[in-house]
C-alpha cells in the first residue's frame, strides 16, 4: 500500500470549527487500498468531508458521490452504477497510551497523535456505499436497461408459474399417508 499525505489530516494546526476537504477517487486509489473485485472499475467518486474540530472530539461527515462500473446480476452487461452515500464519525482524544477498543461510530486516538489518516475510512465507505444488487436503471420509458435478448433467454428458462403435475408422485403420496395413517397398537409386555 502506498503512503498518499493527500489523505492526513494535521488536526493539531486547525482553528476548532468546521473544516471542509474534498478528495476525488479514482482506480488508482481503490487499487492501492486493497483487493477489490475486478468487475468493479472505471471508479470516479468525489468524497466531501465535513470535519468538526472540538477540544476533545472530532465530528466527521463523509458524503459520497460519483459512479463505478459493475457488470448487471440479470443481463450481464457492464453499466454505470451510482454512489451516493452519507457516513458520520466520531474521533475521541484520550490521555491514555494504552489501546482502547473501537465502537461501531466512535474511534479513539491518543493526543499525541498529530496526524489523522483517513484514506481507510474513505475506502470503507466507498465500498459500503456500492448497493449489493447492480441491476440496470430503468429506461425513461419505463421498459428494463437490460440486454434485451438477454431477457428474453432469462423468460425462456424461467421456471413455469404452476408446478407440475406428475400423476406418479401423487399416487405414492397417497400410499404413504395411508401407511402412516393406520396405527398400530402398541405391544404390550
Amino acid at each position: 500500500m502506498k503512503h498518499n499525505r493527500e489523505f492526513e489530516i494535521a488536526w493539531q494546526g486547525l482553528k476548532p470549527g468546521p473544516h471542509t476537504y474534498v478528495y476525488d477517487i479514482d482506480d488508482r486509489f481503490i487499487q492501492e487500498r486493497g483487493e477489490v473485485d475486478d468487475s468493479f472499475k472505471n471508479w470516479n467518486a468525489k468524497v466531501t468531508l465535513g470535519f468538526d474540530k472540538h477540544e476533545s472530539f472530532f465530528m466527521l461527515h463523509f458524503d459520497i458521490d460519483g459512479y463505478v462500473t459493475v457488470p448487471c446480476d440479470r443481463c450481464g452487461d457492464e453499466f454505470k452504477l451510482r454512489l451516493w452515500d452519507e457516513f458520520d464519525l466520531v474521533i475521541k482524544l484520550t490521555d491514555e497510551a494504552g489501546k482502547i477498543d473501537d465502537e461501531d461510530d466512535v474511534v479513539f486516538i491518543p493526543r499525541s497523535e498529530t496526524v489523522i489518516d483517513i484514506s481507510n475510512w474513505v475506502y470503507e465507505f466507498l465500498m459500503l456505499s456500492v448497493p449489493l444488487q447492480h441491476i440496470h436503471p430503468d429506461k425513461p420509458d419505463g421498459k428494463p436497461g437490460c440486454n434485451a435478448q438477454a431477457l428474453k433467454l432469462l423468460e425462456k428458462l424461467k421456471e413455469p408459474s404452476e408446478p407440475v403435475k406428475n400423476p406418479m408422485w401423487k399416487e405414492q403420496l397417497e400410499k404413504f399417508k395411508e401407511v402412516k395413517g393406520k396405527k398400530t397398537k402398541p405391544k404390550s409386555k
